[in-house]
């Protein structure tokens, strides 16, 4: 913008040289007068051919300040999009198993690592798996004679019930006797008995848990719920002894 100006204010100065020159043409101008007038022209060309060029230059740079500003806005419009559209539930990365990641050693060479038994079978013993919920692709893959009237939110909802009875189950299990009330033992007792041998190191629920750590009703509708989620691959079903036992996966 300053050569800009530079250039106007160089084209006023010469034009009004030419002005005071023209004025005193009313008299016999000298020779060298003449000559002065006709630098002061020639100037005066050089410095519009020099302003249309800055114009171009000028008119150029607004044109790519147009287009980034477009560029700008649509970026704007599509992270406010995001922002108004994020589900309200995202699929979590795995955690590594302890002691399962080599250590590299100072050479670079990856060199076995003695696995603490004890830690990892104490730290399985306590901790309580959940589902992941459900991502946008995989609601999207579920067929809609399945999926019925049911929407990602309520399906992502009943996940989370799910999760809450088997935390609520786990923790009763994982529980010290000493601290147990009757209710409590009477749910231990239950959980115990409702285990078998295809159940073992696994984590399940049945539709008892369901309504005895939740809000969510056990009907026709939680039953289409099921069958979406052993669609994903979330849980599966083990009948026995006149009990469905859902497994998490």
């Amino acid at each position: 913008m300053s050569d800009l100006e530079d250039i106007t204010r160089h084209i006023t100065d010469r034009i009004s040289s030419l002005q005071r020159m023209l004025e005193l043409s009313v008299v016999v101008m000298p020779q060298n007068r003449i000559k002065k007038l006709g630098q002061e022209v020639f100037a005066l060309d050089g410095l519009l051919l020099e302003f249309e060029k800055c114009v171009g230059r000028q008119n150029d740079q607004l044109k790519r300040l147009k287009e980034l500003d477009r560029a700008f806005q649509n970026d704007l419009e599509e992270a406010q999009h995001l922002k108004d559209n994020m589900p309200a539930h995202m699929p979590r990365k795995k955690l590594p198993t302890v002691g399962s990641e080599p250590a590299p050693s100072q050479n670079g060479a990856v060199e076995p690592q003695p696995v603490q038994h004890e830690n990892v079978k104490k730290a399985n013993k306590s901790q309580i798996r959940e589902m992941e919920f459900i991502t946008t692709p995989e609601f999207e893959s579920i067929p809609q004679y399945m999926k019925g009237r049911v929407s990602y939110e309520q399906l992502n909802a009943a996940v989370r019930s799910i999760n809450t009875a088997v935390t609520g189950k786990y923790k009763i299990l994982h529980q010290s006797a000493k601290t147990m009330n009757n209710n409590t033992r009477k749910l231990y007792q239950r959980f115990k008995d409702e285990e078998t041998k295809d159940t073992k190191g696994q984590h399940f629920v049945v539709e008892a848990d369901i309504r005895e750590f939740t809000q969510m009703k056990v009907d026709k509708r939680f039953q289409g719920i099921l069958n979406m989620l052993r669609h994903c691959q979330r849980l599966r079903e083990l009948r026995g002894g006149g009990l469905t036992r859902y497994l998490l996966l």
